[in-house]
């Protein structure tokens, strides 16, 4: 069986920083420009790996206006293939299945090293959306295709509050191979600590052994990206909305009340002796958000480490 040199980290904490392709139309000159400039903002980083996120219209979703227009990005397969060469550390390939048909998602499968590659799996945004390929499927296809592939499940805090049940759905994902799991952004960690607990004691209860839940956390700048977050279905405190609404400078206590939550949520983990680790990610495209983000990994790195 391949280990992967990023899940092995895991009992100490794993840390990863995510990104978003570049835009789809964008010239091939831009997007080596944009992928140079990426690859240096990370050389500094003690990283273990780098998400690339696979973006899809999620309007069926959320039919409210978006506040930061979809644009179609560049497969993130394609991206890391062609424009990522220099980085040399594990990467994890968000797919969005429903996006794909059958043989491109075999196709890609038959494509990774395991070794220095996984992938996150994402169903469709709504149930009434058109489906290429169903979740179940993929899960099948890797069974079939790639079964030394690690791949994760995303875990949403919110759902786990409005249904109780999320733990039960990361529980069915371990049971399709799922090897570990990603968050959605977490600002409410109160809620998250409760579904990390949950997922533990029931795995406990099965006799499991619980996988790395890795939480991610994103900055947030402005009221526009506080809206954007919001619409993403992260749900943000009230007194932390509050704080960032009437904040002089709210991106400074967006970054401070991060690395306050890294802490909380390392702490709990390492108290329940649970596999985990950190993904920080810029859900806005402003450079003062981005650099944020930067510094964000930098300090959860050194407070892992």
């Amino acid at each position: 069986m391949t280990t992967n040199p990023m899940l092995s980290r895991a009992a100490g904490g794993i840390m990863l920083f995510g990104i978003t392709p570049p835009r789809r139309d964008a010239a091939p000159e831009r997007v080596a420009e944009i992928a140079r400039a990426t690859l240096a903002r990370l050389d500094g980083l003690d990283l273990d790996g780098l998400v690339l996120y696979d973006i899809d219209d999620e309007s069926d979703r959320n039919p409210d206006q978006r506040p930061f227009p979809y644009l179609p990005t560049i497969d993130p397969a394609v991206f890391h293939a062609e424009y990522l060469g220099r980085w040399r550390r594990p990467v994890v390939i968000y797919r969005c299945v429903d996006k794909y048909a059958d043989d491109e998602l075999r196709t890609w499968l038959r494509a990774t090293d395991p070794a220095a590659m996984s992938g996150v799996f994402v169903g469709a945004s709504s149930r009434d959306k058109p489906v290429r390929t169903s979740l179940a499927r993929a899960h099948t296809l890797r069974r079939e295709i790639r079964p030394d592939l690690p791949v994760g499940g995303v875990a949403i805090t919110e759902r786990y509050t409005a249904g109780g049940d999320e733990h039960l759905r990361m529980l069915a994902k371990q049971g399709n191979g799922c090897a570990f799991f990603i968050s959605q952004v977490v600002y409410d960690v109160g809620a998250t600590k409760s579904l990390v607990s949950d997922y533990f004691y029931a795995c406990r209860e099965r006799g499991l052994t619980p996988q790395p839940v890795i939480f991610t956390l994103s900055v947030c700048g402005s009221l526009k990206t506080l809206a954007f977050l919001r619409w993403l279905g992260v749900a943000v405190p009230r007194w932390l909305e509050n704080a960032l609404t009437h904040a002089p400078d709210p991106l400074a206590v967006s970054l401070d009340q991060c690395r306050a939550n890294a802490r909380d949520l390392a702490d709990f983990c390492r108290t329940l002796e649970i596999p985990f680790g950190f993904n920080v990610e810029s859900v806005s495209i402003r450079k003062a958000e981005i650099d944020a983000s930067v510094t964000l990994a930098a300090d959860i790195g050194r407070m892992l480490r």
